[in-house]
């Protein structure tokens, strides 16, 4: 006898709903629960330090100097990304738009950080 199918024969109707309900509140969470909030501002740092804070509700651009030259970030209403990086990975420029409060691009070999601010944040932490 397979152990696998074992177990099927002794679920009953209702043993079939709660399974259905507890699926469908492990979604409900993953989607509503554990999100970040909207943005209002980002910081970018460069060397460790504040190179400008910005809100995000007008367009803007940000050239933010690194050991292997400039780091451009775009900000756009409610949103924010690293455009380009002279670092050899790009890993922050395909992070792509940032739009929950608390995310984070870091440009790790130019030494720049883009961090959006706002209520109800995603924790996380930064270390250098």
């Amino acid at each position: 006898m397979r152990l696998s199918g074992a177990w099927r024969g002794l679920l009953r109707p209702g043993d079939w709903g709660v399974v259905a309900l507890g699926i469908a509140l492990c979604v409900y969470a993953g989607f509503w629960l554990w999100r970040g909030g909207a943005p209002d501002g980002a910081i970018v740092r460069a060397g460790g330090q504040v190179f400008a804070e910005a809100d995000l509700s007008r367009p803007r651009r940000i050239e933010a100097p690194g050991p292997l030259g400039l780091t451009v970030i775009e900000i756009e209403p409610g949103r924010a990304r690293v455009v380009s990086d002279p670092g050899p990975r790009q890993y922050c420029v395909r992070q792509g738009w940032l739009t929950r409060a608390g995310a984070v691009a870091i440009c790790a070999p130019n030494e720049v950080t883009l961090m959006l601010t706002g209520r109800g944040g995603e924790y996380d932490s930064l270390s250098y």
